[in-house]
C-alpha cells in the first residue's frame, strides 16, 4: 500500500495526508473476496438469461421509469441520438432501475481487490487510483460512495474509469452524480453511447432464419461485425433490414427456449456490449427496451 501512495503523490500530486486518511479507514472484507472467488455460475442459456430480466415486473418498472422521466429522457434522447428504449434497458438491466446498486462503500471495495486479492490486484489498483481522483475532482467524500463488491457504482454500474471517462453532469449543477441524480445518470448513459458511436435511428438486431441452401460459417458470437448484410444474405441468411447492402453486420446463435434462435446484429447491437461484453446482455437490453416501450404506447393509447 506504501507503493501506492507513493506513486499517487508522485504521479498526481496527491496529498498523502488525505490518502493516508482514506485507505486507512477503508475496511478490507472477506466477502468481497468470497464473492469474487466464487466459482462462476452454470453456463445460462438465452432462455434462462432472458428469463431473468423479461419478467412483468422489470418492464412494469421500466415502463413506471419511463413516465416519470419522460421530459428527460426525451431531452437527451434528441441531444444525444440515443434512443429512449436502449436508456431504460441499460438502467432496467443493470440495477433495475437503482433497486439493485450494490451496497458496499466503493473504498472498501476497489481497496480489498486491490491489495488483497492477488489474481486481479493490477486492474483493481487502477480503478482505485481512478476512484480516488474522481472523488479529487468531484469534491465527494471517498466514504460516501456505494456500488457492486467489484466497485461497479451507482445506478448505470459504471466502473471508476468509466465514470471519469464518460459520467456528464447533464443536470447542470455541477456535479456528476450517478446515485441519486437521474437526469445524470441517463446523460451519462446517453454519452457512453455517443462515446462508442452508437449510430442514431438504426437498426440494432434482427431476427434470422437460414435457408437450406445456407453455406456460411457457424457463428462464434464474437462481439464484431464480421460481414455485411450483402455477404450474410448472399450465403443464405434470410432477414429483414432496411439498413444498405454494405452495413456491418454479424449472424449470431442463441440457444432460446424454444431450440436455436438466429439472429442478425447490426453496429448499434455491438455498441450495447461495449457495456457489458456479452451477446445475451445486449439482446436482451434491447428486448427489455421494445417490451418497456411497447407498455409505454399501449397505455397512453
Amino acid at each position: 500500500m506504501r507503493d501506492f501512495i507513493d506513486e499517487m503523490v508522485a504521479e498526481y500530486d496527491y496529498d498523502r495526508t488525505t490518502l493516508v486518511k482514506v485507505l486507512a479507514g477503508a475496511e478490507s472484507k472477506s466477502a468481497i473476496i468470497d464473492a469474487i472467488s466464487r466459482p462462476a455460475e452454470r453456463t445460462l442459456t438465452w432462455g434462462d438469461y432472458r428469463k431473468i430480466f423479461m419478467t412483468p415486473e422489470r418492464i412494469q418498472a421500466g415502463a413506471d421509469f419511463w413516465r416519470e422521466h419522460d421530459a428527460t429522457l426525451r431531452r437527451i434522447s434528441a441531444d444525444t441520438g440515443v434512443s429512449i428504449e436502449i436508456l431504460v434497458g441499460i438502467i432496467g438491466v443493470e440495477t433495475f432501475y437503482g433497486r439493485i446498486t450494490g451496497n458496499y462503500r466503493v473504498v472498501d471495495s476497489l481497496s480489498t481487490l486491490a491489495f488483497d486479492y492477488p489474481p486481479r490486484a493490477k486492474f483493481f489498483r487502477r480503478e482505485l487510483q481512478q476512484f480516488l481522483l474522481l472523488v479529487r475532482e468531484e469534491g465527494m467524500d471517498a466514504n460516501d460512495a456505494t456500488g457492486s463488491y467489484a466497485g461497479a457504482m451507482g445506478a448505470p454500474q459504471f466502473m471508476p474509469s468509466s465514470f471519469r471517462a464518460y459520467a456528464v453532469d447533464a443536470s447542470d449543477d455541477g456535479k456528476r452524480d450517478i446515485w441519486s441524480n437521474w437526469t445524470d445518470v441517463i446523460g451519462s448513459v446517453a454519452n457512453y453511447f455517443v462515446r462508442h458511436k452508437w449510430q442514431p435511428q438504426q437498426e440494432v438486431v434482427t431476427r434470422a432464419t437460414l435457408a437450406d441452401t445456407w453455406n456460411g460459417a457457424a457463428p462464434d458470437n464474437s462481439l464484431k461485425t464480421t460481414d455485411t448484410v450483402a455477404s450474410l444474405q448472399s450465403s443464405g441468411v434470410q432477414f429483414a433490414t432496411a439498413l444498405d447492402d454494405d452495413a456491418d453486420s454479424a449472424l449470431l446463435k442463441l440457444d432460446g427456449d424454444g431450440g436455436d434462435e438466429y439472429w442478425v446484429g447490426f453496429h448499434n447491437f455491438f455498441v450495447i456490449t461495449r457495456y457489458n461484453r456479452s451477446v445475451m446482455y445486449a439482446l436482451a437490453v434491447h428486448q427489455l427496451g421494445q417490451e418497456i416501450a411497447l407498455e409505454v404506447h399501449n397505455a397512453a393509447g
